[in-house]
């Protein structure tokens, strides 16, 4: 089954769950701001796309941060442990099939490749 992780209010999210429904692909949401997300998640993801690319420094969440939090952050550990603190700094969505990762973000484009039928 394909989990879809975000935020119910994220734009973002909100457009990807649209664009999946309007092609009929089903899919499960999975609000880690309500349920959160586990440390072996996060590791799991940071291996597969790397920790940079889902740790979103244009977020609020990390301009909230202090430079000197912000300054920490220099390696996979330091991030997982902030998404988990802070799952808003997550960038979202995230979808994934059977524990891989499909897509970071949202582009109709992207999604027109990796969701053609």
């Amino acid at each position: 089954m394909m989990i879809v992780y975000g935020i119910k209010s994220c734009d973002s999210v909100k457009k990807a769950t649209t664009w999946l429904t309007k092609n009929k692909i089903k899919f499960e949401f999975h609000d880690y701001k309500a349920e959160g997300i586990s440390e072996t998640k996060l590791k799991n993801w940071s291996k597969q796309v790397g920790w940079e690319k889902l740790l979103n420094k244009k977020s609020t969440t990390w301009r909230d941060l202090t430079g000197a939090e912000q300054l920490k952050v220099t390696n996979e550990k330091a991030a997982v442990a902030v998404m988990k603190e802070k799952t808003s700094i997550i960038k979202r969505p995230l979808i994934e099939t059977n524990d891989q990762v499909m897509v970071v973000g949202f582009n109709e484009e992207e999604y027109k490749k990796v969701f053609k039928k």
